[in-house]
């Protein structure tokens, strides 16, 4: 049994995490960059270790630095929580050849699934439904010209190591195949070091919808329905719900028992995310998130499940605490990111909050490591905190998210809560009729983002 885990990671996602090992009676260990030294997460651990300054890339990002603080404190796993190394497969690879327990997929799953393009051809061969495209990467302009114009414009350019939005161009013609395919192919290589890419049929007006899957590594998957995480900008997540509004008892369940046979096939451990475009009935797989998500609270309160804790039971070796038949979706939740960002340019807006006070009451929850005089550093990603409201339907919700956003207080910094306000007034929120590209249009119209 795991007595001590080291959670490499720092934020809200940190804090979730240490949470769910105090429920279970596990010791944690925090590591910190010289900047943040007075967080949260540091604060509410057993144990602290600072691992380097300030930049990620010499702390959190600090393998051998990751590594130490577990031999100093004798922690016998590692949570990643998400980002930095939580889709690393070499430092999964190191971490078991420590001795040590890695809190997530196995190194070769990350690795598979990593590649976009090595994770298509998986899912295609577990019989999941993929986006018309590009075989394998496409190495010159005449073959992403010729693949265009079997396909039909528009088609989308991506880099095989690509992620967050950087790496994607979009073609609308034959004339704009050149820039796109060459900027993609650019952007992969200065952000991932690869400039491989590939090319996809580009959907006209698709919701992005993801599939929270689990294992638990020896041949037993569930699902726990859809997430639709439409609502974005610029391929950055800012508001997402569960169950989709769009999609059908039926579908869910169609699409959750080929992802569910899926990750059973491969055997697949832990938590893990099967990220579609749906669009006129079909769904469309792009990739997959070897991790947990940042929305995962929302399959939480819609399915009654902690996520956190049920990660850390089968690395432990024990079978999930649940069967595909337990799994009955109750109500509905809505989670929305909140960073400190100034509108309408969305730039970060690091600096002291000079009082903090999280909504409360029924059907809310908020998760976030602010509190009243802690410094926002400028060195990290701008997500403050992230509220989660559940209601017994989905008009609840939303009135439940309103109610919240105005009794959320963060004073000192700007932030992203009055974009939130001015969505909850527009009929197509709250009819749930949006697809992907229509925050970024409501942006352009209301602040003028181009």
């Amino acid at each position: 049994m795991i007595d001590k885990i080291l959670v490499a990671n720092r934020g809200e996602i940190a804090l979730r995490v240490i949470r769910a090992c105090r429920e279970m009676g596990i010791q944690s260990v925090a590591v910190h960059s010289t900047a943040d030294a007075n967080a949260m997460h540091v604060r509410m651990a057993d144990e602290s270790v600072c691992i380097g300054p300030a930049p990620s890339t010499q702390s959190y990002l600090s393998q051998p630095a990751i590594i130490a603080a577990c031999e100093i404190t004798g922690a016998q796993a590692i949570h990643p929580g998400y980002g930095f190394l939580s889709e690393n497969a070499q430092f999964v690879q190191i971490v078991e050849d420590h001795d040590l327990t890695f809190i997530g997929p196995t190194a070769e799953h990350i690795r598979v699934m990593g590649d976009k393009i090595t994770a298509k051809e998986t899912m295609l061969a577990l019989g999941v439904p993929c986006v018309p495209g590009s075989e394998g990467g496409v190495t010159s302009l005449e073959e992403a010209k010729r693949l265009g114009a079997e396909m039909g414009y528009p088609v989308i350019i991506k880099a095989t190591a690509g992620g967050g939005g950087k790496g994607m161009k979009v073609a609308a013609s034959e004339a704009e195949m050149e820039r796109a395919f060459m900027t993609a192919r650019a952007e992969g290589k200065s952000n991932f070091g690869n400039d491989e890419v590939y090319i996809e049929k580009y959907l006209q007006k698709p919701r992005h919808i993801e599939i929270q899957v689990f294992g638990d590594g020896k041949g037993n998957a569930v699902h726990l329905g859809e997430r639709d995480c439409s609502l974005q900008r610029r391929h950055q997540k800012v508001f997402e719900e569960a169950p989709g509004p769009s999609i059908s008892p039926e579908e869910r369940a169609r699409i959750g028992k080929i992802c569910a046979d899926a990750m059973a096939n491969i055997n697949y451990i832990g938590a893990g995310t099967i990220e579609f475009l749906y669009e006129d009935g079909e769904f469309f797989f792009i990739e997959m998130n070897t991790r947990l998500q940042v929305e995962h609270p929302v399959t939480e309160a819609i399915f009654g499940v902690d996520l956190v804790r049920e990660q850390i039971r089968v690395a432990e070796g024990l079978p999930m605490s649940f069967t595909q038949d337990d799994l009955t979706i109750n109500g509905h939740a809505i989670e929305v990111r909140i960073n400190a960002e100034k509108l309408p340019n969305f730039s970060p807006c690091p600096g002291k909050i000079t009082q903090y006070h999280a909504p409360g009451g029924l059907g809310v929850r908020m998760d976030s490591a602010l509190y009243d005089g802690y410094s926002i550093p400028p060195y990290y990603d701008s997500l403050i905190g992230k509220l989660i409201v559940h209601g017994r339907d989905r008009p609840e919700a939303l009135a439940r998210l309103n109610r919240a956003l105005g009794e959320l207080i963060v004073d000192g910094v700007d932030t992203t809560v009055p974009l939130f306000h001015a969505l909850l007034g527009e009929d197509d929120i709250i009819t749930g009729d949006y697809n992907i590209h229509w925050l970024e249009k409501w942006l352009e119209t209301n602040l003028g983002e181009a």
